[in-house]
């Protein structure tokens, strides 16, 4: 029974809101990802006493101090039922509940019972939400109290999974109707090709135990999209409404917008190496003693005397590192006949070099590998200094970078282009799969570098790195997140898929854009008589254009292939005509199933020189 206050004695803020007087309810709608309607409403309370702000989960804490959770949970989702009936609701109730409270040797499904059996609400409406805030050590004693009310016609549903204390045993050995996901998951989900591999596991999941999934905290379209594409059929959060006293009934004409959007979603890819794990310079940190600039050699010798394993020394004046002395280049000067002598009290500067390669502790790793693919490679042996905001922290050796390096581009490349870690074949495959699936228009260009070989024989790898980088810059640039899909898919070979009409204008302005900024990565020389002398395949000696790209576009309308093999040939076939006939751009059309296509082509647009 509720506690009463002492008689003469006017109850405290405090016993008015534990003894439900003050609590009021409000409702935020859950809606049919499909259809766009709303078919359930999730009950919760908020406090109304002036002057004292109480979230609902400082009333919780406040109860729970009390030994008065139990009592306090059913006083408020009697609230919640009430007024559920008194807005003449339509669709399913959600009530919060927490697992200690139902499992509360004190509180009996019949108490729960009759705090839901409000006139006009049937039970069989009822979906409890079993909210976790501690954890909960016999998830099988739960699901026998749930047993219960069960029995009398109530859902359950597993609220906030993946946060908390919410976790695959509590869903096995109870069994939800409902599971709904966590918002950490779902915002952002449309731009995180991390949040999507788990949730797509949850999918799974799900399907295998027989529940439904909720995605949460929906605030953006591109996420309420990306739910429709997994099949996950329920959402709720701030995009669709916030919780209101009175309760909406339809979805907004934002939400019916984002819900019918015709194009198929880009799932999120990795912009960087797959891996997220945040591996920095500093975790690469070794703890090396330092000198001063007007420190002498013979101090420097004593150092590396005192650390055999250690490959170098940092000269730093004042915390801020100037210069690094190499081991094995001090050691071979030092090894010189009399020059102990001569250069043993002479400052370190005179050994040391003055530009050392520094980095902050906080660089990512995979920033570092630029390091890797530059000009200067004394960093295999001098290693290279890590500071914090300039000053001086210890040393990182060449080798440890390397090798680190090295596994994030082989782990990478399971997954991307290890060049430009745009997707490869695989992802190209699946994503132009979804799209024949869907039956919806869409337009695959295939772009490829002319005269780039010569190119690559003239100037080299690293720069040649750095023409295919360009190109991959350009068709990212203007990319559309929500619709555009650009893959590599080897070498200087690049597919674009778009979704919208304005296909054709848009390749041709990447096409003119890579153009223009090619030129640019030849020398000077060469930019000024337009292009190089080089061999040929045949091992003859004659003259190659600036660098250019071609474009070929296999476009799909009204009539689809079987398979995204065929989409890729065709596209294929598009650009070794647009090679082969001097066009910048050409395009080809799917007519039907019998492969009767219609062509159309544009011209280049030539590079004045």
């Amino acid at each position: 029974m509720p506690q009463q206050s002492a008689p003469g004695r006017e109850p405290s803020p405090i016993e008015q809101a534990l003894s439900g007087a003050a609590l009021s309810a409000v409702f935020q709608p859950v809606i049919r990802v499909d259809t766009g309607q709303v078919v359930a409403h999730e009950g919760l309370i908020r406090c109304a006493i002036p002057h004292l702000e109480l979230t609902p989960i400082d009333l919780l804490d406040l109860a729970r101090a009390r030994g008065r959770l139990g009592e306090f949970e059913l006083m408020a989702a009697r609230r919640v039922a009430e007024r559920f009936v008194a807005l003449g609701l339509d669709g399913r109730l959600l009530v919060n509940l927490s697992a200690q409270a139902v499992m509360h040797e004190g509180l009996l499904a019949d108490d729960v019972i009759d705090a839901l059996s409000v006139p006009g609400l049937d039970l069989g409406r009822v979906t409890i939400e079993l909210t976790e805030r501690d954890i909960v050590e016999n998830a099988a004693k739960l699901a026998h109290a749930l047993g219960f009310l069960r029995a009398r016609g109530v859902r359950v549903a597993l609220d906030d999974f993946g946060n908390g204390h919410s976790n695959f045993e509590m869903w096995n050995e109870i069994h939800p109707e409902v599971v709904k996901i966590d918002r950490y998951l779902i915002n952002g989900l449309a731009r995180s090709a991390e949040r999507l591999a788990i949730v797509r596991a949850l999918c799974s999941v799900a399907e295998t135990l027989g529940a439904d999934l909720v995605g949460e905290g929906v605030e953006e379209e591109d996420d309420l999209r990306m739910l429709r594409e997994l099949g996950i059929p329920y959402a709720q959060g701030y995009l669709i409404a916030r919780p209101s006293a009175e309760a909406p009934r339809d979805v907004t004409a934002r939400v019916a917008a984002a819900l019918h959007r015709n194009h198929v979603p880009v799932p999120p890819r990795h912009s960087g190496p797959v891996s997220a794990r945040p591996l920095t310079a500093g975790h690469m940190l070794i703890d090396a003693p330092c000198v001063a600039p007007k420190q002498s050699n013979d101090d420097i010798a004593d150092i590396f005397a005192e650390h055999p394993r250690l490959h170098a020394v940092a000269v730093v004046d004042h915390g801020v590192p100037v210069g690094i002395v190499n081991r094995r280049t001090f050691t071979e000067r030092m090894a010189q006949p009399f020059a102990r002598e001569l250069f043993g009290r002479k400052p370190c500067t005179s050994f040391m070099h003055a530009e050392p390669l520094a980095c902050d502790e906080d660089m990512p790793l995979q920033s570092m590998a630029d390091i890797l693919r530059g000009e200067d490679q004394r960093y295999l042996s001098d290693g290279f200094i890590i500071t914090s905001g300039g000053r001086y922290l210890g040393l990182g050796t060449g080798e440890s970078l390397v090798r680190r390096v090295t596994e994030i581009r082989v782990e990478a490349a399971r997954y991307a282009n290890p060049l430009t870690f745009l997707p490869g074949n695989l992802p190209v495959t699946e994503h132009i799969t979804r799209l024949l699936q869907a039956g919806r228009p869409f337009a695959a260009a295939y772009f490829d570098l002319d005269n780039f070989k010569p190119f690559n024989d003239q100037y080299g790898y690293f720069r040649g790195d750095e023409m295919i980088r360009l190109l991959a810059s350009v068709l990212t640039g203007d990319l559309r997140h929500d619709a555009d899909f650009v893959g590599h898919i080897g070498g200087d070979d690049f597919m674009v898929v778009f979704q919208g009409n304005d296909w054709a204008t848009r390749c041709e302005e990447m096409r003119q854009r890579f153009n223009a900024m090619a030129a640019n990565l030849f020398d000077d020389v060469d930019r000024a008589r337009g292009g190089i002398e080089s061999d040929d395949r045949h091992g003859h000696r004659r003259f190659f254009p600036i660098t250019t790209v071609a474009v070929g576009v296999a476009r799909f309308g009204d009539a689809f292939p079987a398979d995204a093999e065929s989409v890729a040939s065709l596209a294929a076939s598009a650009k070794r005509v647009a090679k082969n006939a001097g066009l910048g751009l050409h395009s080809v059309t799917w007519a039907n199933d019998d492969d009767m296509l219609a062509s159309r082509h544009s011209q280049a647009i030539e590079i004045k020189q």
